[in-house]
């Protein structure tokens, strides 16, 4: 690898067109990247981002710096989404949206992290990141349940098989078109947080234990 991701200037400090440009490829070599595998030409990439291929490798000088940048600004997103939900005043809010935006983005993924994380398993402090976004899931549980909108027998293992149904949700329709496995994807989600509200969990039979699962099984 011949150029350091921590040595490209921050996005903050490009000008507007650069930011522009840089912003268009990460979209382009994301969905391309999910869609193709992690080998696909950097030319095809330039060509969805509408940029010439001399601005992407001027932005991007490597495929290893363009696929570890596109990784950790994924990352920063899914963290982020933990964050802005722990903010938001109605706790079971809080919980569905980031339940229902991690299920969004778990679609569009369509394996990438997995791809990522074991061509380039040393590439960012992935481990940390999973940490930190778990302590924000269970506090999230924790309000939710707190208020009396979540049931109390909910626990995170729960949350942890919709996110692995919905990963199978995901591989089954890979070659379907997306349209089709975002709707799957919206009926499953709507069905089990409807299921794990108090107002049902009233007149239903207690859940079976909890397995012991966490984000280090998905």
């Amino acid at each position: 690898m011949s150029a350091d991701p921590s040595q490209m200037p921050p996005a903050a400090k490009l000008r507007a067109d650069a930011r522009h440009n840089r912003t268009r490829i990460l979209a382009a070599a994301r969905e391309v990247f999910a869609a193709r595998g992690l080998d696909v030409p950097m030319a095809a990439i330039a060509r969805r981002a509408g940029v010439g291929v001399a601005t992407l490798y001027r932005r991007f000088p490597t495929r290893t710096v363009l696929i570890t940048e596109v990784f950790t600004d994924q990352l920063t997103g899914c963290v982020s989404v933990v964050d802005t939900a722990l903010g938001e005043p109605d706790p079971w809010r809080g919980f569905c949206v980031a339940v229902e935006t991690v299920c969004r983005m778990q679609m569009a993924d369509r394996g990438f992290t997995g791809a990522f994380l074991t061509a380039f398993p040393e590439a960012v402090d992935f481990e940390r990141a999973r940490g930190n976004a778990e302590r924000g899931l269970r506090e999230l549980i924790r309000r939710a349940q707190a208020a009396g909108r979540l049931r109390a027998d909910f626990t995170m293992a729960d949350l942890m098989l919709l996110f692995m149904a919905n990963g199978g949700v995901a591989a089954e329709l890979a070659d379907q078109p997306a349209t089709a496995a975002t709707a799957a994807s919206r009926r499953l989600v709507a069905a089990m947080l409807t299921a794990w509200r108090t107002e049902r969990a009233a007149s239903a039979d207690p859940l079976p234990p909890a397995p012991p699962l966490t984000l280090h099984h998905i």
